[in-house]
């Protein structure tokens, strides 16, 4: 188990519950992120009972279902249900003198598919009345469809209010994922980061074990562990689609998702590489980002302006690098030759904007207060239109911070550059930037200026941030190591 501590202790917190009321918890979190792990791992450790759900019909369910409860009480006759009433109920019995026991459901979302008042029949199980004969079962309910789990305790849902845990399981972040996949050099961390993101089991189960050795050994890495056609990363973009039951026109999903990947983050930019009127992709916008396929995010200073992001740095990948390559890369022996034709837009499309989320990730989490002057609220990036000039600028990472009166001060404004070396004339555009938005009230002197950057700085760059605070220089060692 790697970085999983808080939730393994509030898995076993739940598990050791007192009292003798059945209670219910759920777990979610994307595909592959170790959900069932932890599950089998906690079932295991207390003595507890786990079915996985397969996509079929409601009496085959049960029927399994049965199977896996006779199998767990080690009776003689098997248990054979009608309908999900009696299996719920004699779930909830399961619990001997012995104290508390774990039942864990897990993919939950392709029962309720096939049986949708199960939910019901779950709150019903526990009602007070129905707790008279319950048992101290920890009913575990675990799925990876985001937007199905999401509405499993909203809104007027059955279930709402009747949780004592609600779980969600995360992607590793861009640091926990270089010490995960044992990758020492940042630069080479931060590549790897860009293209499988930090979904543990690309690691293991996808590669085999198989990760870049170095600087050296990245761009060979790719082509046999990522472009390769007879290996799993190679169709996993495609299947992450497929596999979300909300997505039932996946080429217009992966049309959208493949304009997002061209640096289309707003809805126009979407709409016109699409050829479609913006008001179409509301409801497939809303769809991919219910399911947790990509992100919303506001713009930092214009209140009327937004970005769409992918969540999932392979699907990036697959639509920047992949996607238009296909037929070449499907015929073995071809993957070197479109890996050396797509370094530009791989650099352009996938590193450059991932290395800025890192940067916006650094910046909010692993940062100190005294990097940026104060305690940090929000980070996003922004554009800061220049009247005089006629222009606007984009600010890469805005990092907002609260105020003793309880208002929002603007902390600092920085710059991201991932095949740039930065050097002054970097630093004076911040600083006219912050000359805007202080005209405007969002800024002032004390906002301080940051420069991020994958390769360094000029030497004269250095000296002006040596002895100045409001100047912070970020590279790749102070990203995976320093605050």
């Amino acid at each position: 188990m790697f970085d999983r501590e808080f939730e393994w202790a509030e898995l076993t917190r739940f598990a050791a519950l007192p009292g003798s009321r059945a209670t219910l918890g759920v777990v979610s979190g994307r595909r592959r992120q170790g959900k069932t792990f932890l599950l089998d791992a906690v079932t295991r450790a207390s003595g507890g009972f786990m079915y996985t759900a397969t996509e079929t019909t409601e009496a085959d369910a049960l029927r399994q279902f049965g199977e896996a409860l006779t199998r767990y009480r080690g009776q003689p006759t098997p248990f054979r249900f009608a309908h999900w009433d009696e299996a719920v109920t004699a779930l909830m019995r399961i619990a001997d003198a012995g104290g508390p026991t774990v039942a864990v459901i897990d993919e939950f979302p392709f029962l309720a598919k096939a049986s949708p008042s199960l939910p019901s029949i779950i709150q019903r199980a526990l009602d007070p009345a129905a707790q008279h004969t319950n048992t101290p079962v920890r009913l575990l309910l675990c799925g990876s469809a985001l937007s199905f789990m999401g509405r499993l305790l909203s809104g007027n849902a059955p279930l709402r209010g009747r949780a004592g845990l609600e779980l969600v399981v995360p992607t590793l972040d861009f640091r926990l994922a270089a010490e995960f996949w044992e990758i020492a050099d940042p630069r080479t961390a931060l590549l790897t980061n860009a293209v499988v993101g930090g979904t543990p089991a690309y690691r293991r189960e996808f590669t085999q074990g198989d990760a870049p050795a170095g600087p050296d050994d990245f761009d060979d890495w790719v082509t046999r562990a990522v472009l390769n056609p007879a290996r799993p990363l190679f169709r996993e973009a495609r299947y992450l689609l497929a596999e979300e039951p909300e997505l039932h026109d996946t080429a217009l999903y992966h049309s959208v998702l493949a304009a997002i990947a061209a640096g289309n983050a707003a809805r126009g930019g979407i709409a016109d590489y699409l050829g479609r009127k913006s008001t179409d992709l509301a409801h497939p916008l809303s769809v991919l980002q219910d399911v947790g396929m990509i992100t919303h995010e506001a713009d930092a200073f214009r209140r009327n302006r937004s970005a769409y992001r992918i969540a999932e740095p392979l699907v990036t990948f697959y639509h920047a690098v992949m996607r238009p390559a296909w037929g070449d890369l499907e015929r073995p022996g071809r993957a070197p030759a479109v890996w050396q034709r797509a370094q530009s837009t791989f650099r352009s499309k996938v590193v450059g904007p991932h290395f800025e989320q890192v940067c916006r990730e650094w910046a909010r989490w692993h940062a100190s207060p005294d990097t940026h002057g104060g305690q940090v609220t929000r980070v996003a990036s922004g554009t800061v239109n220049d009247p005089a000039a006629k222009t606007s600028h984009e600010i890469d990472v805005a990092v907002h911070g609260g105020t003793d009166n309880g208002g929002e001060a603007l902390l600092a404004i920085g710059e991201v550059k991932w095949s740039d070396v930065m050097g002054v004339g970097h630093l004076e555009r911040l600083r006219h930037v912050r000359t805007l938005l202080t005209a405007r009230g969002s800024a002032s002197g004390a906002t301080r200026l940051h420069c991020y950057s994958g390769i360094g700085f000029t030497d004269e760059l250095h000296h002006l941030a040596k002895d100045d605070r409001t100047i912070q220089l970020i590279d790749l060692p102070r990203l995976y190591h320093g605050e």
